[in-house]
């Protein structure tokens, strides 16, 4: 950039801005602290002189920061930064760093670091008490384990090289996100505008099947009677989903989304075959499993002892999982899209199979999907209380096929699943992880990303005290995104009570209803929304009046207000 003014001196926060810009990172999502002066100052300097800088948006909780660059790369695929405060802000970070590191997904989290002189020998220097309070001996050992890559900058001038790399690693497969430290001395020094394009640090290119394993299993299925292909997330790219559908229509093989994460395969495919394995684990002889973590769970369910198992997945070993073993005939590390194109090249030139056993499986199929939807129509018939069936056939009636769904109901998700079933590559989404609040900052990040589409968030109502709502609420009304959030209130922690359940199914917990588990008084909590920022918010109890909430809901986020519909459920638990 070189210098605005004669005493400007190109500062290594200035090289930082830059190389954000250049890398193509739109927004920083930030929470600053005593940390951030040289960056505060460069920002100012270039608001001052018309120099492009990514677009800050203010989070006042780093939850929602990250979240909101998660669902901001979940809509897009490009990674956005995140600028917390020291050790304290990492920490503050909580589970949105789990949850963006099992999504696979990039980020760059950028973290000051206790000033390291203390007598006034640099500019910079500790100044204050409480940065001796956060001087600690390993502030990322707070993010390793969630992380692909740590660092921290020790010159201004190498700060835009280390910036390149870190998005490099983020965005090159399995995506994940990367922290990265700077003190206050190394920032305000002067710093070197490289001049180099990022693309000289692009993410690894896509890696296919080799040649004998894309024949390995072309082959395996053309010669199958019944075989099945069970995905999660192979749809976190869109061109996936069209891929998948055409293998799926050519070879008359039913598809399983198993605790989908994106949409994979359309829901009203007739060779869509819901979200359970077990059927097609019993039957099948060669089993596909492309992108998932988990395709069945082995203590409840497992394929038969003679089928063929393919596992396709850009991290087929897991490695961030220390107890993790699904055995299968061949694993290969690939990309989704990739594995999809060679085979279906493939199938270009081979003999298929007899069309009497194609349309013998695609008949099967279809029968087996009108029976899911005749057993779901038969769950959503209103009664005197709500039930969750209703409350999803009733956002099914509202809701368009280009609304964006973010689904964290936890215990009820395999309800929407079943009865809100979503059709269009990207627009459903789930955080991918286990650390509950992802919903609302993921709105956020997820409406930039998409402004002409409506977002609708569907949570508990502990998620919903998890997302930090004082903060989503104030930041989406600040910044102009507006979404819907429906609450799935059944006051209390419905997974904690279904874990207790599953495993002392006769105890004295299920017997006599003490699961401490119940978070009665039941709060208002729509409230919080309308508060913080100024949300139109309702609670409803009635089914006859669930459908008029949620359309005033969704005229209210059309006119740029975000709503919340608290939906009130029959407790989890009756326990005082």
């Amino acid at each position: 950039m070189g210098n605005n003014r004669e005493n400007d001196l190109y500062t290594a926060a200035d090289a930082l801005t830059d190389a954000l810009v250049n890398a193509g990172v739109s927004y920083i999502f930030v929470n600053l602290g005593t940390d951030y002066p040289p960056i505060i100052e460069s920002w100012a300097k270039y608001e001052q002189h018309g120099r492009p800088k990514p677009e800050i948006i203010i989070c006042p909780h780093e939850m929602v920061a990250l979240s909101a660059a998660q669902g901001y790369a979940q809509a897009t695929g490009k990674g956005q930064a995140v600028f917390v405060h020291v050790d304290v802000g990492t920490q503050n970070l909580g589970g949105s760093v789990h949850n963006v590191y099992r999504c696979r997904v990039p980020a760059l989290i950028f973290a000051g670091v206790s000033p390291f002189t203390l007598e006034g020998e640099l500019r910079g220097t500790r100044n204050a008490f409480i940065q001796f309070l956060q001087n600690v001996h390993d502030q990322a050992a707070i993010v390793r384990e969630y992380t692909k890559w740590y660092y921290e900058v020790r010159t201004g001038k190498n700060i835009q090289q280390i910036v390149y790399r870190g998005l490099q690693i983020a965005h090159s497969a399995p995506q994940g996100p990367v922290y990265l430290m700077a003190a206050r001395e190394t920032l305000e020094e002067e710093g070197r505008d490289i001049g180099a394009a990022p693309g000289r640090w692009a993410a690894i290119a896509p890696q296919g099947l080799p040649d004998e394993g894309a024949e390995q299993i072309v082959d395996a299925l053309l010669s199958a009677e019944n075989p099945v292909i069970i995905t999660s997330y192979s749809g976190r790219n869109r061109e996936c989903v069209a891929g998948l559908v055409n293998l799926s229509e050519r070879l008359a093989i039913p598809v399983v989304e198993v605790g989908a994460t994106y949409l994979n395969f359309p829901a009203d495919h007739p060779l869509h075959a819901g979200h359970d394995p077990q059927h097609y684990l019993q039957t099948a002889d060669v089993i596909l499993v492309l992108d998932s973590d988990l395709p069945w769970i082995p203590a409840l369910a497992g394929p038969h002892a003679g089928a063929k198992i393919f596992y396709v997945d850009v991290d087929p070993l897991k490695e961030g999982t220390p107890l993790w073993y699904i055995p299968a005939d061949a694993f290969f590390k690939a990309d989704s899209l990739t594995a999809l194109r060679q085979i279906n090249s493939r199938l270009n030139t081979a003999k298929l199979p007899h069309p009497a056993l194609l349309n013998r499986r695609r008949a099967a199929v279809a029968v087996a999907h009108e029976m899911l939807l005749a057993a779901r129509e038969e769950a959503e018939q209103p009664g005197e209380e709500m039930t969750p069936e209703f409350v999803a056939s009733t956002l099914r009636r509202v809701l368009g096929d280009d609304d964006i769904v973010l689904d964290e109901t936890t215990s009820y998700h395999p309800v929407i699943e079943k009865h809100l079933p979503r059709n269009k590559p990207g627009t459903y989404f789930m955080s991918g992880g286990s650390a509950l609040g992802w919903f609302g900052g993921a709105a956020i990040g997820v409406k930039l990303a998409c402004p002409k589409q409506n977002v609708v968030a569907l949570c508990g109502d502990g998620t919903y005290i998890f997302s930090v709502p004082t903060a989503t609420y104030w930041v989406a009304a600040k910044y102009k995104t507006p979404f819907l959030t429906v609450i799935f209130n059944n006051q209390g922690w419905g997974a904690a009570k279904l874990a207790v359940v599953r495993e002392h199914p006769d105890g004295y917990a299920a017997r006599n209803d003490t699961f401490w588990t119940a978070m009665q008084p039941m709060a208002p909590l729509e409230k919080i929304a309308e508060a913080a920022g100024g949300a139109f918010a309702r609670a409803v109890s009635n089914p006859a009046e669930l459908e008029s909430a949620l359309l005033e809901g969704m005229a209210a986020v059309r006119n740029g207000r975000c709503a919340v519909i608290n939906v009130i459920l029959p407790p989890v638990s009756r326990q005082e």
